[in-house]
């Protein structure tokens, strides 16, 4: 039995409303950031099931991922539909194509078998080989992202060229050898008279059973009569192909989507089955959803006015949202002189808004590209706050990093390097001679792993810049042992923190306060859509990193800080400016309005042993130089690694958890007496003072931590 809930529109706002009781037909829900879209269309399909409109089991119901199409089910669980919540057919494009090739494959092809290619990075890597182009991670990557955008903007091989040039591609390689790469790809998935067959193929075979097998068409419209399409602007030519040939010359369909979350272009997705939709259906209700639950009015104002200079045909779609929830913080701009800078003033917010009760995995630190992470990894690990990195890999755990650093230990183990070409200004010049090979180059690449790899491996050259400012005699063996305590240091924690992530792994996630970083010319909008002397800018470019950042605003509930730095590393060039998009944004009265003023210079802590000024983690930890004499308590030692080990085993998680060895060794040498004393250790913050000081303290006295507590525990009674 239906209950009132998903018969009417009880609880939604007027225009919910209207898109939940519109007429069965051509219906367009343009929806903004936080209107309450998921609530809305499912609410919709309640209420088409209720009314006797369509039978439960005719709905299909596509969107872009497993998560979302996850969330729209159990939403329609709660609607008092029964049994048929279970019927309707809640998917991704790619699932409910996979369901129906499956289905009717025996009727289109007969006995040919086929199998799922599910990775493709082989087939790639072999083709690319034949063609003689470069077999590298990167490239390959590189060369399935255009076989994929070209399948999913229905270019076939031979077309490539032309449409990449009118699209403004940037192939990683000649465009007419991609175009072999793409062409020798799909030879070799038909192997002995079976066929592999990639995530677009479903689609390609799914749209032509329909358009070329009558009796399969019928049979498949028969079945689904009512469709509905969430994030609409996202679709590619491919997928509009599929869902045209599902509906055929019917019109039942409910498309919800919000031009000005564009932000995959890259992948062949387009707006303009969204922008045409009243176009081509001249009699579909049109809704649109400005009223924002998610964000403060404060944010809302701010995502209204980047949004509010766009320019191009999507900015005529633009929603004007209209903050829902009670008043809070303006939204913050903050200028620095040097990323390093930026990022601890970021963990030093993050660490103030913990403290005064925001969960830690209620924060997020946003960026344009994944290599930003590693400063604020680095800044966050400094003040013990635990954190994740989403829709990627820690800076350290990036194969690039990874095979970088391996290639400067090679190095470090060579016989024949020259006397001090390894040292100080030197080891700048031979970071960069190791690194060139693996793709460091003056110039930023083509090709989006290629510019990712690139990015990553200028990161560690500017890192390594960076430490020969406060150590000018730095060698390759000091370097080494600083890169290997980072990495050290930065194990993901084993509970939620902070979150890290680009924003477009950001797209569809919301936190209480959002730190938008690095908004500088350059990052966003990146450098590459900006022009130069031998190319015009992308203008649609340009809009896309537009939308980024207004993705990004719209992701804070309630704080909102955007900074940039003037220069990339400590004491360098200040030759960057805020983003562009930002202009007329920041407020008069903020001193980001103005060029910052040179930061202090933090104090460097200095060894305990000769004086001299610490350089790296592991030296900063231990307190003293790394090569000045240690006055280690080896037997103190054993203990507290025994104790670690059971508290690991007790707690359930790895022993690096607790403490790393680099901090039992500092404190098996400094032998701490109280709490004072052992939160001058550099890796005990407060809150493992709070879980372990008292333990460890214990273990320093040469108590047993476990006695120690009992005996408390029997004096309290």
């Amino acid at each position: 039995m239906m209950g009132a809930m998903s018969a009417d529109a009880t609880g939604l706002d007027p225009q919910q409303s209207a898109a939940v009781l519109a007429p069965r037909g051509p219906v367009c829900v343009l929806a903004g950031a936080g209107t309450g879209k998921t609530r809305t269309i499912t609410r919709r399909i309640a209420h088409l099931v209720a009314g006797g409109h369509v039978s439960a089991g005719q709905v299909l119901a596509v969107t872009f991922t497993a998560r979302a199409a996850g969330e729209m089910r159990a939403r329609l669980r709660t609607l008092g539909i029964g049994e048929g919540a279970s019927q309707v057919q809640a998917r991704t494009f790619h699932a409910a194509a996979l369901r129906q090739l499956r289905y009717f494959w025996p009727q289109v092809v007969g006995d040919t078998q086929w199998d799922l290619l599910d990775r493709k990075f082989a087939i790639v890597a072999q083709a690319a080989n034949r063609v003689g182009l470069s077999t590298s991670t990167e490239s390959v990557r590189d060369l399935a992202s255009e076989i994929e955008w070209s399948k999913a903007s229905l270019i076939a091989p031979e077309d490539y060229p032309v449409a990449a040039a009118r699209t403004r591609r940037e192939p990683p390689a000649d465009a007419s050898k991609v175009a072999d790469v793409y062409a020798a790809y799909e030879a070799l998935k038909v192997r002995d008279g079976a066929m592999l067959l990639d995530f677009d193929d479903l689609l390609l075979h799914t749209a032509a059973a329909l358009e070329e097998h009558s009796t399969v068409a019928e049979e498949f419209r028969d079945r689904y009569r009512c469709f509905v399409v969430d994030e609409y602007q996202d679709v590619t030519p491919l997928q509009q192909r599929v869902l045209d040939a599902w509906l055929g010359e019917r019109d039942d369909l409910t498309v919800v989507g919000d031009a000005n979350q564009t932000i995959y272009s890259f992948t062949g997705a387009t707006p303009r089955y969204l922008l045409d939709f009243s176009r081509r259906f001249p009699e579909a209700t049109v809704v649109r959803l400005e009223r924002d639950y998610r964000s403060t009015p404060e944010v809302v104002s701010l995502a209204n006015q980047v949004i509010g200079a766009a320019r191009g045909r999507i900015a005529g779609t633009r929603l004007q949202l209209i903050g829902q929830r009670p008043s809070g913080p303006e939204p913050e701009f903050a200028e620095f002189d040097d990323e390093p800078a930026e990022a601890a003033a970021v963990a030093k917010s993050i660490a103030k808004l913990i403290a005064n009760g925001t969960p830690a995995a209620e924060i997020a630190v946003l960026y344009r590209i994944n290599a930003q992470s590693e400063v604020h990894e680095q800044a966050l690990t400094e003040l013990d706050i635990p954190f994740q990195v989403r829709g990627g890999e820690g800076f350290f755990t990036r194969p690039e990093v990874r095979q970088a650093v391996s290639a400067l230990r090679q190095t470090a183990s060579r016989a024949d390097l020259p006397e001090g070409a390894d040292r100080g200004p030197a080891l700048i010049t031979l970071v960069k001679a190791v690194l060139v090979p693996m793709g460091l180059t003056d110039a930023e690449p083509a090709g989006a792993q290629a510019r990712e790899r690139w990015a990553s491996l200028g990161a560690l050259v500017a890192l390594t810049e960076e430490l020969l400012t406060h150590e000018p005699d730095l060698d390759l063996a000091g370097l080494l042992r600083d890169l290997a305590a980072r990495a050290e240091a930065r194990h993901p924690p084993t509970v939620q923190g902070v979150t890290l992530a680009s924003l477009h792994a950001a797209k569809g996630l919301e936190w209480d306060a959002v730190f938008l970083v690095g908004v500088t010319d350059g990052t966003l909008p990146i450098a590459h859509v900006l022009g130069d002397s031998k190319s015009a800018p992308d203008e649609a470019g340009i809009e896309e990193e537009r939308r980024l950042l207004y993705v990004g605003v719209t992701r804070a509930r309630e704080h909102l800080q955007l900074s940039w730095a003037l220069a990339r590393n400590e004491g360098g060039r200040k030759s960057r400016r805020r983003s562009r998009f930002l202009h007329g944004l920041v407020p008069e009265d903020s001193p980001a309005s103005r060029i910052a003023a040179p930061a202090p210079q933090k104090k460097r802590p200095r060894c305990r042993v000769c004086g001299k000024q610490l350089l790296g983690t592991a030296a900063t930890m231990l307190g003293r130089c790394e090569t000045c004499p240690s006055n280690l308590d080896a037997a103190l030692f054993d203990a507290l690694k025994a104790w670690r080990s059971a508290k690991s085993k007790e707690l359930k998680v790895p022993a690096y958890v607790v403490f790393s060895d680099t901090t039992l060794t500092a404190i098996a040498e400094q032998q701490p007496r109280d709490d004072r004393a052992l939160v001058t250790i550099p890796g005990i913050g407060a809150k493992k003072l709070e879980r372990f000081g008292a333990d460890v303290l214990a273990v320093v006295r040469g108590d047993d931590p476990v006695a120690t507590a009992q005996a408390s525990l029997i004096e309290d009674v």
